[in-house]
């Protein structure tokens, strides 16, 4: 083979390459009616059909989303600005067969539902989530990318983005489409807020609140102290910030009636949006939110590897991503000083019931809830699912399997969950390699032992045996109890429907009474015994006097068929921590790890 010409070929293509650029220009000539046009801008393009496209699937978000369905009006033009041809060829992509090298995309975007997912444009206010608004073109992933905005006058035009700042405050850029759909954006009237911090070898970085909100200087100040709070007892999990790419981190948040509630994280920004102001409450979202930056942001699941902008990736470590970032997310709060005893028990006692009641959580593994999330992030359908039966949240499954494992460290080994944290940012998220569930077992096998590790996992994470949560939360002083010890439950979500029947509203849960009985979603139920049923107040007076282990005779049609069946009614296991008389040294110990802070 000829070497000189394959050498000529890769500096071809290398020029090639670094003439690529990708440009947009956003305008809002009818921001009052929701409406947005865009102007996308493709150079240096090889000279065959060029593919445009939106989004399915979102940075932060783990299930499909048709974000084509708000673009319209698509033209296209060549260099010479001369109408090219542009093909429709499936519901979110378009092909121009025939240009010069040069492509001008134009389309206009309908936004608005302000969200961490999705697009609001309002003339006083622009919230982007890139995915939602920005087509792009295959094969140009690595293209720079430069965006300039062009506000509507009624904007106050302060601008919140973890886009690259260049000399004109309007003009952002991104190195490629990674980064610039991992970007989210808000142009508005923002109050900010910000601070520096530092890591241990002394390099510094700056923290943002950019915040939209009805909301004075003093409460902007009062929510900024407490997020710092939260933003120090975060690096101190881990023992440094990561390394943001420009020095930068932003709070994007909007808090007012004109969102919808949201959190979503990105590298060096989170967009958190609430549908009202709360000094006392939107700390929560800040603490679950930053946590990310370490865990998921940079401890990264190899199934998010690469982020696929087509379609959904299926991951089989969101329990651990989003799960164990829940229950940081609270724990942060404690330590902060900004969550009481009180209210972190019953927290706690939340996630011990979603392991120890749901079936989801009792027949199935966090593995196979994080494989779900495909179908239930945000994710849209009409018709009735079963999840009730076989489906618990990552989010709390996972802070509970977090609980249980903080609790194993303590008592086993003197080591908190940290431990553990530290020990995956260390091997994964300070390099940035990819980890997988083998990885994470290799990890916690180096805290604790090889086999706790193994058992761990294969009982509790791969399979999905019960936790013994009473014997570990006696280590730390505290009394796993029954909130209603004695009291009967049927097991029944019911209402009364306009034509006046009283009918089951939900699918009956597995190993509930009533789902025993043979009851389901939509039969009508007509007696209890000789007690007639019309409302959930006859049904709850009715069983007042009763207790788990009697028998009801339930009569209830089904489709239009009148049946009876034998309903034995169980205890209520909703679960409270209490407190035991004498608290040992010991005890203590576990709980000054949740409420005492760890800043130095």
């Amino acid at each position: 083979m000829n070497k000189i010409p394959v050498l000529l070929l890769c500096l071809l293509l290398a020029a090639a390459s670094s003439a690529q650029k990708i440009s947009y220009r956003m305008s809002f000539p009818n921001a009052v009616h929701h409406e947005a046009h865009i102007e996308l801008n493709a150079s240096g393009i090889p000279l065959k059909p060029a593919i445009f496209r939106m989004s399915r699937s979102s940075p932060g978000r783990y299930a499909t989303h048709e974000f084509g369905k708000n673009v319209y009006d698509v033209t296209a033009t060549d260099g010479t600005g001369k109408p090219v041809t542009v093909n429709r060829i499936d519901g979110e992509v378009y092909e121009v067969p025939h240009h010069n090298g040069k492509v001008t995309v134009s389309y206009t975007l309908y936004g608005n539902y302000a969200d961490g997912t999705y697009a609001g444009i309002d003339p006083e206010s622009i919230h982007l989530n890139m995915p939602a608004a920005f087509m792009w073109m295959k094969g140009m992933d690595d293209a720079p990318i430069e965006i300039s905005f062009e506000i509507p006058k009624d904007n106050k035009g302060v601008i919140a983005t973890q886009l690259v700042p260049t000399s004109n405050p309007r003009v952002f850029t991104a190195p490629g489409l990674q980064y610039f759909m991992d970007s989210p954006t808000k142009i508005g009237d923002l109050i900010m807020r910000q601070w520096t911090v530092s890591n241990p070898d002394g390099k510094t970085f700056t923290v943002r609140v950019a915040l939209e909100a009805n909301a004075t200087d003093q409460q902007a100040d009062e929510l900024a102290a407490k997020v710092k709070k939260v933003v120090a007892e975060a690096m101190a999990v881990y023992g440094e910030f990561p390394n943001y790419d420009h020095g930068t981190y932003t709070f994007i948040a909007s808090a007012n009636p004109y969102v919808y509630g949201d959190g979503m994280e990105h590298r060096n920004s989170t967009m958190i949006s609430s549908s009202f102001f709360n000094v006392n409450r939107l700390p929560a979202v800040f603490a679950h939110e930053y946590f990310h930056n370490w865990n998921v942001e940079r401890i990264r699941p190899k199934t998010l590897e690469p982020f696929n902008f087509e379609k959904s990736n299926m991951s089989h470590e969101l329990w651990f991503a989003e799960g164990f970032t829940q229950y940081y997310g609270e724990l942060l709060l404690a330590r902060a000083g900004l969550n009481d005893e009180k209210n972190y028990l019953q927290i706690l006692a939340g996630l011990i019931s979603t392991k120890q009641n749901t079936p989801g959580a009792r027949f199935y593994s966090p593995v196979d809830a994080s494989n779900h999330a495909v179908y239930v992030d945000a994710a849209v359908s009409i018709d009735r699912n079963n999840y009730a039966n076989m489906f618990s949240s990552y989010y709390t499954y996972g802070a509970a399997i977090a609980l249980a494992l903080d609790l194993e460290l303590q008592t086993r080994y003197g080591k908190t969950l940290d431990a553990y944290m530290r020990a995956m940012w260390k091997r994964f998220g300070k390099p940035e390699i990819p980890y997988t569930i083998p990885g994470m077992q290799e990890v916690l096998a180096s805290v604790s032992d090889p086999k706790f590790a193994a058992d761990f996992f294969s009982k509790y994470i791969t399979g999905h045996e019960p936790i013994d949560y009473a014997s570990l939360l006696a280590k730390a002083g505290y009394e796993l109890k029954k909130a209603q010890e004695g009291r009967a439950t049927a097991g029944i979500n019911a209402t009364t429907n306009q034509q006046g029947k009283f009918v089951i509203s939900s699918n009956t849960v597995r190993g509930t009474a009533a789902y025993e009985a043979g009851l389901d979603i939509n039969d009508e139920l007509l007696k209890a015994d000789d007690t007639n049923l019309k409302s959930s107040s006859d049904l709850t007076n009715y069983l007042q006097n009763k207790k788990p282990g009697d028998a009801l005779t339930i009569t209830y049609k089904h489709r239009n068929t009148d049946k009876t069946t034998t309903l034995v009614l169980k205890e209520q296991n909703f679960q409270v921590l209490a407190d035991i008389q004498t608290v040992s040294p010991a005890m203590k110990k576990i709980r000054d790890t949740w409420f005492t802070s760890n800043v130095k």
